[in-house]
């Protein structure tokens, strides 16, 4: 593959990470972002210390405020925006697209004003539709770090698929593909609900049995109300499904856990969420996805239970106890397909 003139959009820490695979590859990468005193910190001295402090950058990764400029000069834009900033700078790099561009989003989690996706809020630009999605378990300091990961990029789109893979290949970074980008970004914003959920539970010193319980009941409604949208459910057993959930489920590098640890604690969410210091994505997923599933009928009694807690000062007994005594029968409901569910 040649090289190849890319832009990420976003100094936090995914984008970072991704930026700087890219630069190491041999890639002409520009990373954009607003704080001038963090553009002007990574050129000069190739660090991103408010988010990755421990990662050096490639000393050809250049960052910048100048968003015109940078979306020229691209072939590949990857959207590492937080959701309540995503649509807004969308907007602005609208009139600068052209339709053999890619757009890539990374981004966890739904528009904050309306049920919509990040890559719906791409796929508005009415000029390029080449979009995609990038998801799996990527806490990005494991990724800055060199552990190993797997990532997913989902998209119709075959040579976007190959493009991207062929930028972020190294040897501690692979990315799979997938048809499906509803199932991978549905995935993506809803397991951030459950690291919530995990979190409380752990701060609560339950057994591995239940945690093992709630990582699994929590995949099947998270499938539940994918499917229910349009996604393929076997897209959740994947790394995008059940690798996503386990990692952020797990790990206290997963800030929705660390919101839910807190909580668990006995600290309020304000306060809590105030602690964590960087967007906590569940909090506002968590409304959106309970009002669907309510709007469309979906069963989802962990969702449903989470959300009495924080909003209605329901006990934490009570959300677990929701696993215990619900309606729901079948392990697997997928694989019941067909078969006489009243045997």
């Amino acid at each position: 593959m040649d090289n190849q003139s890319v832009c990420v959009l976003g100094g936090g820490s995914f984008g970072t990470a991704l930026a700087n695979i890219m630069a190491n590859n041999g890639h002409q990468v520009s990373q954009w972002m607003r704080n001038e005193e963090q553009v002007e910190e990574i050129n000069l001295t190739g660090l991103n210390s408010r988010y990755l402090p421990n990662a050096p950058l490639h000393r050809e990764l250049l960052a910048t405020n100048n968003l015109e400029e940078a979306i020229r000069a691209s072939d590949t834009i990857f959207v590492s925006i937080p959701s309540k900033s995503f649509e807004q700078v969308v907007e602005r790099i609208k009139p600068l697209l052209t339709p053999e561009k890619i757009l890539i989003s990374t981004t966890k989690g739904f528009n904050p004003s309306r049920f919509e996706l990040m890559s719906d809020i791409l796929r508005r630009n009415g000029v390029s539709d080449r979009i995609g999605v990038l998801s799996g378990p990527n806490l990005a300091k494991e990724i800055a770090a060199g552990q190993l990961t797997g990532s997913v990029i989902a998209s119709e789109d075959d040579d976007l698929r190959e493009t991207v893979i062929e930028l972020l290949k190294s040897r501690t970074f692979r990315v799979y593909e997938n048809h499906d980008s509803k199932g991978v970004e549905l995935a993506g914003a809803l397991k951030n609900i459950y690291a919530i959920v995990c979190g409380l539970a752990k701060a609560k010193k339950v057994g591995e049995n239940t945690m093992a319980m709630i990582m699994t009941r929590s995949l099947a409604e998270m499938s539940r109300f994918a499917v229910h949208f349009g996604a393929n459910p076997m897209t959740f057993l994947g790394l995008a499904g059940m690798g996503d959930l386990i990692a952020t489920c797990t790990s206290p590098l997963s800030r929705n856990y660390r919101v839910g640890f807190a909580l668990g604690s006995g600290e309020e969410l304000e306060k809590a969420i105030g602690a964590i210091g960087e967007v906590a994505e569940g909090v506002n997923t968590l409304r959106m996805v309970v009002e669907e599933a309510d709007k469309h009928g979906l069963y989802m009694p962990l969702a449903s239970g989470l959300y009495k807690l924080i909003f209605d000062n329901a006990s934490l007994d009570s959300l677990i106890g929701t696993l215990m005594t619900g309606e729901q029968k079948w392990d697997v409901e997928f694989a019941t397909a067909g078969v006489n569910r009243n045997e």
